[in-house]
């Protein structure tokens, strides 16, 4: 049964998307939930602090957190990995990532923006500010995914919503957004953002430099998303951009838009690497 969380509450936080498709924005980094006949996976989980909102989101949409099928990962930022060792290790959920991403996610290496890196920042409030809440909700204490998996096309195919991933190496080496082609929708993680607790603007953006393991990588790949064809775009931080991803990554990048035949057609809509 569904109890409210205090602080954060599903019935104002969690949205469909698409059919079958929930992002859930949680304080400071979203998840997402796609169910179908199979059942149910996730997409990231937030920080360590956010395992008892993940938990509501999913029991509010009477689903049992144990029956997760998958949680896939975006890349292995605490942000988004925040209870994948509790998923794994509580149910046995397999979580899986892309393989350039594994090493990461387990804990093996550490591609993250650095305290000092943060510090030196840290007189502006808007920062400071992301700094204590990231701190607070876990991400110095954050343990990997060490029995984390690497995902393959099959293994994709064969969950709910069919996912595909789609290498987008910059933000992490490892990086993947998560295509869901039946819903017209893709999971970008930080790929870019539509928002974030230290920006002053909100739409389509790039994260801070100091967040990407290669910021020049990191835009050059997001180019290379505008030949996806999706109509709802759903990113790690700020709300769901109901747009052409060509439009959205467009708007990044300062390119025009270059649509697909389908959407021509259709004109359809330590902090551990925390960001």
């Amino acid at each position: 049964m569904y109890r409210q969380t205090i602080g954060w509450d599903p019935a104002t936080s969690l949205s469909e998307q698409a059919p079958g498709v929930y992002l859930a924005e949680g304080p400071a980094s979203n998840w997402i939930v796609v169910r179908d006949g199979k059942g149910f996976i996730l997409v990231d989980s937030g920080y360590p602090g956010d395992r008892r909102h993940v938990l509501a989101s999913l029991r509010y949409l009477d689903l049992e957190p144990a029956d997760a099928l998958a949680l896939l990962l975006t890349h292995g930022h605490v942000d988004h990995t925040g209870s994948a060792a509790f998923f794994s290790e509580s149910f046995g959920t397999p979580v899986l990532c892309a393989p350039g991403e594994l090493a990461h996610v387990q804990g093996k290496e550490k591609h993250q923006v650095t305290l000092g890196q943060v510090l030196i920042r840290a007189w502006r409030p808007r920062v400071f500010r992301w700094m204590v809440h990231a701190i607070r909700a876990g991400a110095l204490a954050a343990r990997p995914a060490t029995r984390a998996e690497a995902w393959d096309a099959a293994t994709l195919r064969a969950l709910p919503g069919r996912p595909v991933a789609i290498s987008v190496p910059g933000h992490t080496p490892g990086n993947a957004a998560i295509l869901l082609p039946e819903a017209g929708a893709i999971a970008i993680g930080d790929s870019f953002v539509s928002g974030h607790p230290i920006s002053r603007t909100s739409g389509p953006q790039m994260l801070h430099p100091m967040y990407h393991a290669d910021p020049g990588a990191a835009l050059a790949a997001v180019r290379n998303l505008a030949g996806v064809d999706a109509s709802v775009v759903l990113p790690g931080h700020g709300p769901a951009l109901r747009i052409p991803l060509a439009e959205a990554a467009g708007r990044v990048t300062g390119r025009p838009r270059t649509r697909s035949r389908a959407s021509r057609q259709t004109r359809r809509t330590g902090l551990k690497g925390a960001s």
